[in-house]
């Protein structure tokens, strides 16, 4: 060793970072690497976004379903901290609301909605009476009561046209029609507004028909094939004969 090569190499001072490690000679006879640091981050970024390393990461989906799981979990535990007697008063509160929800369901029923207009009783292509009562028992037997309520109504009106008792008009609604048909049947006038309505509720109010009101219009049609209408002119002779004998 030359004079002083200590104490040169001593006071020498060591370069820093990644220079200094790649800076070192490696083994063999290559010359030494000295790649910046910057350089080696991106070519390292580069390397660690291949397919390769990522393939057992979880999907997009997955990685939703994970955050919104934890959301809720964060949320839960918020709202037991919240609620004197923790999880167990939050159980106590969500199983109330519950209830109360059930309760008014069962009293109140399905909401209703109000149709905005009515539309005609009747669609494009004419039926019979006989026609409408067949397609009514059908439905009825497969227990389709909603289209074996409207079916039978249909029925209903179409055998009064039949009878000449309603004027045959395609755009008729189920109310026009149980109006007009009551002032030539006046005993059954409540019976042809309730059936309008069960009709109007089933078709436009989002209602369900159930077997009672299928029957209870079945009962209906029935009864008005055996009632005799009572016509204006009758009735005016009858109101003459009135005023007639009250006079005599």
């Amino acid at each position: 060793m030359r004079p002083g090569g200590v104490l040169t190499a001593v006071l020498t001072p060591p370069r820093s970072g990644a220079a200094a490690v790649l800076g070192l000679p490696r083994s063999g006879d290559g010359p030494p690497v000295t790649i910046p640091r910057d350089p080696a981050r991106e070519a390292a970024e580069r390397e660690l976004s291949k397919r390769m390393y990522h393939e057992n990461d979880p999907s997009l989906l997955q990685r939703a379903l994970d955050a919104f799981w934890n959301w809720v979990d964060d949320l839960f535990s918020a709202a037991s901290s919240a609620t004197p007697g923790g999880t167990l008063g939050l159980l106590v509160i969500a199983l109330a609301a519950v209830a109360l929800i059930g309760a008014l369901w069962w009293r109140l029923g399905t909401p209703r909605r109000a149709p905005t207009s009515a539309a005609p009783l009747f669609d494009d292509r004419p039926r019979s009476a006989a026609e409408h009562r067949a397609a009514a028992e059908s439905h009825a037997a497969q227990g389709h009561w909603n289209q074996a309520v409207q079916e039978r109504m249909r029925a209903v009106v179409r055998s009064l046209e039949e009878r000449a008792l309603l004027d045959p008009r395609p755009g008729r609604t189920a109310d026009e029609a149980a109006a007009e048909a009551g002032r030539t049947l006046p005993s059954h006038t409540d019976r042809l507004r309730t059936a309008a309505r069960d009709f109007d509720d089933v078709t436009y109010g989002g209602r369900a028909a159930t077997a009672q009101t299928y029957d209870r219009l079945t009962e209906l049609d029935r009864d008005l094939e055996r009632t005799k209408p009572v016509l204006a002119s009758s009735t005016q002779s009858t109101a003459h004969s009135t005023r007639q004998g009250a006079a005599e």
